[in-house]
């Protein structure tokens, strides 16, 4: 590593290290807000939404900074939009992916193969509560019935297999089948559709769906990474469809482990990002034929 400037895999992992262990005592992580539900980041010109790894990135930022909108965009954009970032004001490290083509030698006759080889780089966005002259769009949000309908509609949708009763939440494989607690066990009506979005992710994982194996990946580890990878999920999730992202206490014992991990390996959390993100792809593309790709 460049000793004079950390790469961005580890520029991210301290942010988002540095956030977990800020909010460990009233598990406030920097993937469920408190007041409401998070605010799903989107780029101010293609109005597109960010995603995996950046969504952490910018929600972590918003949390520490107190940021109440989720727009986000470069110096060049906002001026572009006839705004202007104040002076003074520190921008968030969000990363892009660029990809380059590697030969490798294919066999003993040295036919060789391209391989398409993927590289961090990193770039900077501002908040819109950081700009002048940028008229923010007022938006009206939907009635929690209108939500309410919504995430039944989803999750309905997506065909889950799904008992209601006892006092625990949790994925059985061996029935694959989604176990919740009654809907009136909840203290908010919509808290229900985080625990199920949570619970979701980890059904999306079987062997016969998306075969995630994050044991393999973290060893011992695997098993606090499968949670974390539900809990990035269910935030994912419960952005799209509008919902409250409810803290789960009964997680709280995992977070000594995702710490650990987290700096043990400086790409751990991209990866889970990365598996969170794409099941709530599939999940979005088992419901809907295309999901269309985000910048």
């Amino acid at each position: 590593m460049n000793t004079e400037k950390k790469d961005v895999f580890q520029k991210v992992t301290d942010q988002i290290v540095k956030a977990i262990e800020e909010g460990a005592g009233s598990y406030r992580m920097p993937w469920r807000t408190s007041g409401g539900f998070p605010h799903s980041p989107v780029n101010a010109v293609t109005k597109r939404p960010y995603r995996g790894i950046n969504i952490l990135v910018l929600w972590a930022t918003a949390q520490e900074k107190g940021y109440k909108t989720g727009t986000w965009a470069t110096y060049k954009q906002w001026t572009e939009l006839g705004g202007q970032v104040r002076k003074g004001e520190k921008s968030a490290n969000v990363v892009f992916w660029k990809f380059f083509d590697r030969e490798e030698k294919a066999g003993r006759d040295e036919e060789r193969s391209s391989k398409r080889i993927p590289m961090a780089r990193d770039y900077w966005v501002f908040n819109s509560d950081q700009v002048d002259g940028y008229r923010k769009v007022e938006e009206i949000p939907f009635s929690k019935e209108e939500r309410i309908e919504q995430a039944d509609g989803f999750f309905r949708s997506l065909e889950v297999k799904i008992l209601d009763g006892g006092n625990r939440a949790f994925y059985q494989p061996a029935d694959d089948t989604v176990f919740m607690p009654p809907f009136g066990a909840f203290k908010e009506a919509l808290f229900y559709y985080s625990v199920l979005s949570h619970e979701t992710t980890h059904w999306s994982g079987a062997k016969h769906r998306l075969n995630r194996d994050m044991e393999h990946r973290f060893g011992t580890e695997g098993y606090a990474m499968e949670e974390l990878v539900a809990e990035l999920g269910a935030a994912f999730l419960c952005s799209e469809l509008g919902l409250p992202s409810d803290p789960r206490a009964d997680h709280a014992p995992y977070i000594s482990s995702w710490l650990k991990a987290l700096k043990n390996d400086k790409r751990a959390i991209f990866t889970a990002a990365a598996k969170a993100q794409e099941a709530v792809d599939w999940m979005n593309k088992r419901i809907t034929p295309e999901v269309e790709e985000a910048a």
